[in-house]
């Protein structure tokens, strides 16, 4: 970039200047203006008059076909493996990591809908902007396609999920293209593709020798008629399989779990490090994991046994009046071999005649348990205390038992009046300095007190030891009692479970384990990954495991010790190809890797992740672990991270539609049967009645659906981007309204019409006021001056562009306030377009400068218009075109003018305006008042009165003096 002193002689055509100069050369366009005023004859720009030039006299720009033309010409141009251009990345060492930007990869289904559109819009638009402002940017796009809506699909259909899934990726590529999606395709990836699940199959067996990958008995969903296992989503409501029609049976086969659970401390404490994650995500997060900190009790029995709890409040123990335990716990088991009444509660409960989250229970005949200390904290043996067998308390939840509390636990509450009518609680623990308040009520805070001997209810003496301790002092108390007696010790436990990943299913990566009769499972050797999925016919998708039919897949030999041996016919659940699929993406083609070490490390954490909240729990959680699992493993380094694979993540609102409906029936209306063009609003056509008007999620149903492609083609691609992002805040729902957007087609066609009034003004005749300000080091239309004249005008132009320049930067790459970024694009075109209706003159340079900044923060956003318009500019500026998006996102440098005009209030009232005075911004209050006081104006005002104070803001000056003599 050159540098030099900008000279008056610069804006006009020099008479000795050769026209032999290729117009491809990189001149500066208004040095080549030409005027000659002398001879009348007309301003002319490169060949094109000022007339010529005029917008009336330009044919319209179609915006719905503007995508079509720039489409084919950026992939011509183009050849970078990218939809569009993307500036080309520095050679070298970077340095500081790519920027990271990713949108959850969706499932294939061949149809991409208004809420998609939206989440590639928001990510595409951010990757660009971090293009433009000189970032490496990985913005991949891949397919996460296995499971059972492919598998269903080509059930129902008779072909092969294989062939269904590529043509839907093939579908989906074209409609991705249609949004101007600007994916890294070279990084593509397809969960469905062997070179991605092979790296599937090798985590799950890194998990098994690690000890974390195991089998064991789990209760599922079983089709008797199909002989197959059935998802919970394919059951109905009446508990029928969606397509035998059966009553669906429970029972307990051998599946795979993956050991989260030895992660779920780490997985909780580490959400510390995730300060821009959404609130609310971390919360469900939180509640899932469901980490609590109390004690592990024993309670005897009379029998010998021991029934285990754990409780959070071990201060309630002398409260307990009632334990329940699973239908499947050990106590119960034994007790059903002579109660046949038990045997038929159990029976009613595994046939879903009683509601597994009822109050119902069956109390135990000759169990009862005791309290295993007294409150002497001494060990106890007083058996009152019956067991009840209960639906609602889970087997595979902690000991699959829990102490009933009646007086501090509100379930315990209702549980017990069900089945105790009459009897009162015992309420042990209540407010600090306060009697028990009556049996019926329940205290279930944690900030309470234990009862003194005085105030204690139903003729409980007294509480010995612990009387009048805090609920904290006695949780401590009684947990040490416990451990003394050896009836019980601090403990933590955890809600969540281990990860259940087994699959009857075909379509998924098939489990890479080998079962032997002599060695037991076998994990797949690394030289035999993947684990091929076989071809399959429609037969296989009849009775059973559809893997488990295809003897030529299921026998085979152990890879330990060489006999007979049968492969594992289940596949994986699909959660496993998503929870390490941004891995792959960083090293996309590595076929002797998972992935590089250092390109992962590199890359990884994510920048920004956007996707539904409705993945908080499952997706993100096991990404989260099988991310520190892959750490831990040595894969990749993100330690200063705690492992934690997304730095930021955004969950982007549903895309809502406009839904009618009818207000006798509530039945959905279609679009036909409305009347939209009534001047009293929308009307019922077969009626005339009102509909009822609301925004609802889309679906088929409710007739309030939008196809993207359609309004692309109605609109422009541009239009319709703008218009997702204006709608609403990111994180909000949006309401799409169609009318709405022919503001923003409005906005764009004034863009668009600029670039000839910018054409034309610049070319017009220039003389510079004298009341110019000289400025240092300025950059103007891409060339830097090591001085410049500028006027108070041309001042705020250039200030006022850098403003919007710098708040959009802001709110692109930091705030993600995309529906403000829409409003100042407004404003700032608003801004010029004043500016140039305006009698005034203003360096041709500059007005260039600034039309070129309004396209190139605009280009993320509205890439097609922006192009469009660049490429108009050049040629009529007689320069070569290059893409805008090998252009620079501008700096945040503005003007501050050695001279300013400025308001003056004395006193509150205001005197009038000086013009030309020292600019107030940086100076002391003494050089203030010295400043304004070289002044006339202000001088006879306040002449002979103390200045108490100066208070200067913008171009207003405020004078408290300490007399008022303004009149």
């Amino acid at each position: 970039m050159r540098t030099r002193t900008l000279r008056a002689r610069d804006f006009h055509y020099h008479r000795t200047l050769s026209f032999s100069r290729s117009f491809n050369q990189e001149i500066n366009p208004v040095n080549m203006l030409r005027v000659e005023h002398a001879r009348g004859l007309r301003v002319r720009l490169f060949g094109y008059s000022a007339r010529c030039l005029h917008k009336e006299s330009q044919p319209a720009v179609a915006l719905n076909k503007l995508h079509t033309k720039w489409l084919g010409r950026w992939k011509k141009s183009f050849n970078n493996g990218s939809l569009h251009p993307s500036k080309p990345v520095i050679s070298g060492e970077q340095k500081e990591k790519p920027f990271f930007c990713l949108s959850m990869f969706p499932y294939p289904s061949g149809v991409l809908h208004l809420g998609h559109q939206r989440v590639y819009t928001i990510s595409d638009v951010i990757s660009r902007f971090k293009r433009l402002q000189g970032r490496e940017v990985i913005h991949p796009m891949g397919w996460d396609a296995f499971g059972l809506p492919a598998e269903n699909a080509a059930v129902e259909r008779g072909v092969n999920p294989a062939d269904w899934t590529k043509q839907n990726i093939a579908k989906m590529k074209q409609q991705m293209e249609l949004m101007l999606a600007d994916f890294d395709w070279e990084r593509e990836v397809d969960t469905t593709s062997p070179e991605y699940y092979k790296w599937t199959q090798k985590i799950f067996t890194l998990l098994f020798e690690k000890g974390l990958a195991y089998r064991k008995g789990a209760e599922i969903n079983w089709d008797p008629v199909d002989q197959t296992v059935l998802a919970n989503e394919q059951v109905d409501a009446s508990g029928k399989s969606w397509r035998s029609g059966a009553q669906v049976e429970k029972r307990v086969l051998e599946q795979w779990f993956i050991g989260i659970t030895k992660y779920a401390d780490a997985l909780n404490e580490d959400m510390k490090v995730l300060d821009q994650w959404p609130d609310k995500v971390k919360a469900m997060q939180k509640h899932w994991i469901g980490k609590s900190e109390g004690a592990e009790i024993k309670f005897p029995t009379e029998v010998g046994l021991e029934i285990a709890v754990f409780t959070s409040r071990p201060d309630t123990l002398f409260s307990v009046q009632f334990l329940a335990v699973a239908l499947n716990h050990p106590v119960v088991l034994e007790a059903q071999k002579s109660d046949s009444e038990l045997r038929d509660f159990v029976a009613k409960c595994g046939d879903g005649e009683i509601d597994p989250d009822s109050k119902a229970g069956y109390k135990l005949k000759d169990v009862k348990v005791s309290i295993p200390i007294n409150v002497n904290g001494e060990k106890n043996a007083s058996f009152n205390i019956p067991v009840y067998a209960a639906p609602y308390v889970l087997g595979s939840y902690g000991h699959g038992a829990v102490m009933g509390c009646p007086a501090h636990d509100v379930r315990d509450f209702e549980f017990w009046s069900l089945h105790n009518p009459g009897v009162p609680t015992i309420q042990t623990v209540g407010p600090k300095d306060k009697g028990n308040s009556g049996s019926e009520n329940v205290f279930t805070a944690k900030d309470g007190y234990l009862y003194d001997s005085s105030k204690l209810p139903n003729g409980l003496s007294s509480l010995g030891i612990f009387s009048n301790l805090s609920s904290k002092d006695a949780m401590e108390k009684v947990v040490a009692c416990l451990e003394e007696a050896d009836s019980g010790q601090k403990s933590t436990q955890f809600r969540i479970r281990d990860w259940l990943i087994s699959r009857q299913r075909y379509w998924g990566a098939p489990i890479p384990i080998i079962h032997c009769d002599s060695c037991g499972p076998v994990p797949v050797p690394d030289k035999d990954l993947p684990v091929l999925l076989p071809q399959v016919e429609g037969k296989h998708f009849g009775k059973g495991n559809p893997l488990g039919s295809i003897d030529s897949f299921v026998n085979t030999k152990c890879p330990s010790c060489g006999s007979a041996a049968k492969r594992d016919t289940d596949t994986m659940d699909t959660f496993i190809d998503s929870s390490w699929y941004f891995f792959r993406y960083t090293d996309p083609k590595n076929e002797s890797l998972i992935f590089d070490h250092n390109k992962a490390s590199a890359a990884i954490p994510i920048d920004l992740y956007i996707g539904g909240v409705e993945h908080a729990i499952l997706h993100l959680l096991y990404s989260r672990f099988v991310s520190k699992f892959l750490g831990d493993c040595g894969l990749w380094s993100g330690e200063q991270f705690s492992n934690e694979p997304i730095k930021r993540l955004v969950t982007q609102g549903m895309v809502q539609g406009k839904t009618y409906t009818d207000p006798e029936t509530g039945r959905f209306l279609t679009p036909d049967e409305v009347d939209l063009k009534s001047t009293s609003g929308p009307l019922i056509k077969a009626t005339g009645e009102t509909p009822n008007v609301s925004f609802e999620k889309m679906s088929k149903s409710k007739y309030n659906g939008v196809d993207p492609t359609t309004l692309i083609e109605t609109y422009g691609i541009d239009a319709v981007r703008a218009q997702i992002l204006f709608a609403a805040p990111v994180s909000d729902a949006l309401n799409w309204n169609e009318d709405h957007i022919l503001g923003i087609q409005r906005w764009l066609r004034k863009v668009i019409a600029m670039k000839d009034d910018v054409l034309a003004k610049a070319s017009a005749q220039y003389h510079q006021d004298s009341h110019a300000d000289e400025f240092k080091n300025v950059t103007i239309n891409g060339e830097q001056f090591e001085s410049v004249k500028l006027t108070k005008n041309e001042t705020s132009l250039f200030n006022e562009t850098q403003f919007y320049a710098n708040r959009i930067a802001q709110s692109i790459g930091t705030d993600l306030s995309m529906n403000t970024v829409i409003s100042d694009y407004m404003k700032l075109t608003n801004y010029l377009q004043q500016v140039l209706k305006e009698d005034q003159s203003i360096m041709p340079n500059l007005l260039i400068d600034s039309y070129k900044k309004l396209l190139i923060i605009m280009a993320p956003v509205t890439p097609c218009v922006a192009e469009e318009c660049w490429e108009g500019l050049h040629l009529g500026l007689g320069q070569e075109w290059k893409s805008i998006f090998w252009q620079t996102y501008p700096t945040a440098h503005t003007l501050t003018p050695p001279y300013r005009d400025y308001k003056i209030i004395v006193n509150g009232k205001k005197i009038g305006t000086v013009e030309r005075i020292k600019n107030l911004d940086s100076l002391a209050q003494n050089e203030i008042v010295d400043a304004l006081m070289s002044h006339e104006l202000v001088r006879d005002r306040v002449e002979g009165n103390e200045i108490v104070k100066v208070i200067a803001k913008k171009d207003v000056v405020s004078v408290i003096c300490g007399s008022a003599t303004t009149s």
